[in-house]
């Protein structure tokens, strides 16, 4: 499984909202310019965190997102499944009638649907609030580096 640009770029914006969104709303465009991010692709990225009810917007000159709910309740996979969809990996090879059906079966039950099964635990035990410690840790870590 591979995460893709989407799937990345929406994770780093919302840590980015999770942050600066304590008290306020935040422009769009803020937050495609802390991450590098095309303002237009983000667009899209919110587009389709909007309408799974992850963030909330509001219109105006003054108007920008905010979470639709605290960052403990927004687990990284319903952030996931909204900006890809179903993300768990599938057997291509589609039993046949009396061909191979054991061992694709086998296969089926003891990698692929094993891999899914951790995989989702994974991603529904993490939430935002946990990538949000995370990242304030790191930065806190790299600013109490000292070089000689």
């Amino acid at each position: 499984m591979k995460l893709s640009m989407k799937s990345r770029y929406g994770l780093r914006a919302l840590i980015d909202l999770t942050i600066n969104s304590k008290t306020e709303q935040v422009a769009l465009n803020s937050i495609a310019e802390r991450n590098k991010i095309s303002p237009q692709y983000l667009e899209q990225v919110f587009a389709s965190l909007r309408k799974a009810g992850i963030v909330k917007s509001i219109k105006g000159s003054q108007g920008g997102y905010f979470l639709s709910r605290p960052p403990q309740e927004i687990t990284v996979s319903s952030i996931i499944e909204a900006l890809e969809g179903d993300y768990r990996i599938e057997d291509e090879e589609l039993p046949q009638e009396g061909k191979y059906t054991g061992s694709v079966k086998a296969i089926q039950k003891l990698v692929i649907d094993r891999v899914n099964d951790s995989v989702t635990e994974i991603l529904q035990s993490v939430t935002l609030h946990d990538l949000e410690k995370e990242y304030q840790e790191y930065i806190d870590y790299g600013q109490d580096m000292y070089y000689i």
